[in-house]
């Protein structure tokens, strides 16, 4: 995109340019805010109910200051991990978590009481912390753009200088001139139909990789939940409390929500379908259940089916790297990416710094969202406190590997990127290439997404809505090419990475994967601390 924008565009400036309206983005926005930095956030969505987290309850890594106690959550999952997390960044989450969480009680959070009058703050509804955050936001003087995706960093020979792209309400173009960027736009779940995901495709993955950031932990992307097959609420907790049957009313052993999985991919795979029954949940807990996850239930109650006691369909809907723990890579302890400027936070930054190459629920990426958030809006606030006057002299340039350009969309783009969006879905969601993967699947998958990525490289995206899908599938591509690169690389199974044709651990891959590149991706090695490693 050029310089300059056409009369009556979106012109603006801030020492602090947020991409992304979730947790991590408002926690970013809080914290440069409290540093006296000048903010602008702008979401894809509207701030306070897009995304994963706005629609879902979801728990909390919230873990009282207690030596003991915190110790036995650092190891609860870093076997599971692939032990690729690390002690040192495991403690500052928790610690940022815990005083997060403890300033969203005294901010006005209705968390639940105990029996003892005690607020429980292991867990947060979505509507609720969401509704809360934005009004903090406000309340801090944060200008928020909603509807407002990013299509391109801007930046120049002294690193990143904020953002540019469309107004989706109005078809307006927007540019940000700014002193840092923290990109907080989430995970990619590749349109899956996972609820609150419709706006998570990897954007800010080709956004920072166009700036020249790297990703790691990309391996770790084939997160798949459990949910009806009429529904798109994939609360996969929730199956913990399931036995799983076939249709005939015989029980399909070894499924379940943690480990079993792969249980219930083979039989779909197969053909045969997979029922589901919540009939190990005690009585005493179900009301308890159904408050909650309210719409966990919605979707039975309306077809008058009680999942306690009546079998129902389920499927495994991809959640990729928004339960996966891959994304940009974090070269310092205030989210920096190694790329003047520019940091990341939240599902959009790779989580295996604390919890390796398997999350689970929201648990972990709960507390990562608001730790890292605040950990970037902070250093993102310290880095534009630094450059002084300078920043506003800066005449940046756009990053986007496709020509942006203004104007009438070309006939036939819609459709385009449509069909590009199809292609990629068609590589990324089935279990025989995604979840069970082998060297010959991944290698003849990655063919046909590098031609996916040739044959949308060089083709211009115009700075209006449609342009934004365009931008979508291109990002999608780029993540599904760095996802198999990893894969491939990792000739063994750790964490959710499963390859059938090496299915065990191999002591000598205790290293973590970084990735990177748009026409040509690389793949190298990285080594977690010594000093770090759990024992």
């Amino acid at each position: 995109m050029s310089n300059t924008l056409r009369q009556g565009a979106v012109n603006l400036s801030a020492d602090v340019l947020i991409l992304g309206g979730g947790p991590a983005g408002t926690w970013a926005a809080l914290s440069a805010a409290a540093r006296g930095a000048k903010v602008i956030l702008a979401d894809k969505g509207y701030c306070g109910s897009s995304g994963a987290t706005a629609p879902s309850g979801t728990g909390v890594w919230y873990v009282q200051p207690d030596a003991r106690l915190r110790e036995e959550a650092k190891a609860s999952r870093y076997e599971m991990g692939g032990q690729l997390a690390e002690h040192r960044w495991m403690n500052r989450v928790l610690e940022r978590t815990y005083d997060n969480m403890n300033r969203l009680g005294v901010s006005g959070y209705p968390f639940p009481l105990d029996e003892y009058g005690n607020q429980y703050r292991r867990s947060l509804q979505g509507p609720e912390y969401m509704k809360l955050m934005r009004k903090l936001v406000k309340k801090a003087g944060v200008k928020i753009l909603d509807h407002s995706p990013a299509l391109e960093l801007l930046a120049d020979e002294h690193g990143v200088a904020g953002a540019a792209g469309v107004r989706l309400q109005t078809g307006e173009a927007w540019r940000v001139l700014a002193g840092a960027v923290v990109i907080a736009t989430g995970g990619c779940a590749f349109l899956s139909r996972a609820l609150g995901c419709n706006v998570l495709t990897g954007d800010g993955y080709l956004l920072a990789a166009e700036a020249g950031a790297s990703l790691s932990g990309m391996e770790f992307s084939n997160a798949y939940a459990i949910c009806p097959t009429f529904s798109s609420v994939t609360k996969t907790a929730y199956y913990s409390y399931a036995s799983f049957y076939y249709e005939d009313g015989s029980v399909v052993e070894g499924a379940g929500s943690k480990r079993g999985r792969s249980v219930i991919a083979r039989n779909l795979l197969a053909g045969r379908q997979v029922y589901a029954k919540l009939d190990q949940a005690p009585e005493d807990i179900r009301p308890l259940l159904r408050v909650g996850q309210t719409n966990f239930f919605l979707p039975f109650d309306r077809r008058g089916i009680d999942p306690f006691t009546e079998a129902f369909p389920v499927t495994l809907r991809l959640e990729g790297t928004v339960r996966g723990t891959g994304g940009i890579r974090i070269t310092d302890e205030q989210c920096g990416t190694g790329v003047p400027g520019l940091y990341a936070a939240g599902d959009a930054a790779t989580r295996e710094l604390i919890c390796g190459g398997f999350t689970g629920g929201g648990s972990h990426n709960a507390a990562w969202a608001m730790s890292s958030g605040s950990f970037a809006g902070e250093g993102a606030a310290a880095y534009a406190a630094s450059l002084g006057g300078r920043s506003a002299l800066r005449t940046p340039s756009g990053l986007s590997v496709s020509p942006l350009a203004e104007g009438e969309v070309s006939r036939g783009a819609a459709v385009r990127a449509a069909e590009y969006t199809e292609a990629v879905q068609a590589e990324v969601k089935p279990y025989d290439i995604n979840l069970f993967r082998t060297g010959a699947t991944l290698t003849s998958s990655l063919a046909r997404l590098d031609d996916l990525w040739k044959e949308q490289r060089g083709q211009e995206i115009t700075v209006t809505p449609e342009g934004v899908k365009a931008r979508e599938a291109q990002a999608m591509t780029a993540t599904a090419r760095w996802m198999y690169n990893s894969a491939l690389a990792r000739t063994e199974t750790r964490g959710m990475h499963k390859r059938e044709d090496y299915k065990a651990t191999d002591s000598g891959q205790h290293h973590r994967l970084i990735t990177g590149g748009l026409d040509e991706v690389w793949t190298s090695r990285e080594e977690v601390a010594k000093e770090e490693v759990l024992s």
